[in-house]
């Protein structure tokens, strides 16, 4: 499988005139991630998250070492425009995304920037709103959606670029828990069943835990990198990095440590929910 993101040694530390500290928001990271990978990026504020996202499409440049996309150099400045047709980025807020006063125009916009043919725009704009369940929309105004509406518009109006990666960053921190789901949902989806390469950078445990691998950062560090499953187990290493498991395997920790013999494996709320009807079926201490 071939590798659609691979920073390779990179570094990056912003100016002092803008204010902010010279300490290396990211620190000699190499990570690789493959095609078709659905990966989720955690770490504590500061942690280098969000830098990492801008650095991947080509927002910022490295300091030093080389990121590569697809095999292309962000550096090149010759191929940013090929790049940010291959990995899109959502951001954190979707009004700063939305540029039209109708949602299929709003979809429209990056294709029609791009000179693609009027046909292959409508044929776009239709297959990226069906994708996301917002056709019925289409003709709306964008500012009067709820929050994960827009944001599913603004993942429209990505998917309309034909990417085959995607970058989110925390898309899910301004929306209410229902607008969450409706919008993991989508990413989910985009992962399994479109192969879509995903990255997402989040500090919600409970999203991250749907991805197949999660990626740890911690002062621009690669700090952890493994599956779910492996990687929520490590209780105290991440408490020890500013994280906090997700609920199911903190509950089944504290049970744990009352001398109960639960998997902190069962990560998901259906696997954690087996595994309390297991304990409660043969509820004896080790």
């Amino acid at each position: 499988m071939n590798d659609m993101i691979c920073p390779e040694h990179v570094s990056f530390a912003y100016p002092k005139e803008e204010g902010l500290s010279d300490r290396l928001a990211i620190d000699d990271l190499s990570l690789s991630v493959a095609a078709g990978e659905f990966v989720a990026v955690l770490g504590h504020n500061g942690s280098g998250k969000s830098t990492l996202a801008k650095l991947l499409t080509g927002v910022i440049r490295p300091g030093a070492g080389r990121i590569l996309v697809d095999g292309m150099d962000v550096a090149d400045e010759n191929l940013l425009y090929e790049i940010r047709k291959t990995c899109g980025m959502v951001f954190q807020n979707p009004d700063n995304q939305l540029v039209a006063t109708v949602v299929e125009e709003d979809v429209a916009f990056a294709p029609e920037n791009m000179g693609v043919p009027p046909p292959e725009i409508r044929r776009r704009v239709d297959e990226a709103l069906q994708t996301v369940g917002m056709t019925e929309f289409k003709t709306q105004a964008p500012h009067l959606l709820s929050g994960g509406q827009k944001q599913r518009v603004a993942i429209a109006g990505i998917l309309a670029m034909g990417p085959r990666c995607i970058v989110f960053d925390e898309p899910t921190s301004m929306l209410d828990p229902l607008s969450r789901r409706e919008v993991m949902e989508t990413i989910v989806r985009l992962n399994r069943e479109m192969g879509v390469t995903i990255l997402l950078i989040t500090h919600h445990m409970d999203e991250a835990a749907r991805a197949g691998r999660c990626v740890i950062l911690s002062s621009g560090r690669l700090a952890m990198d493994g599956p779910p499953e492996e990687i929520f187990t490590r209780v105290e290493e991440l408490r020890s990095l500013g994280l906090a498991p997700p609920q199911t395997v903190s509950l089944l920790y504290e049970l744990q440590k009352e001398g109960l013999s639960p998997s902190l494996s069962a990560v998901g709320v259906d696997a954690c929910a087996d595994e309390l009807y297991r304990l409660l079926q043969n509820p004896v201490k080790e």
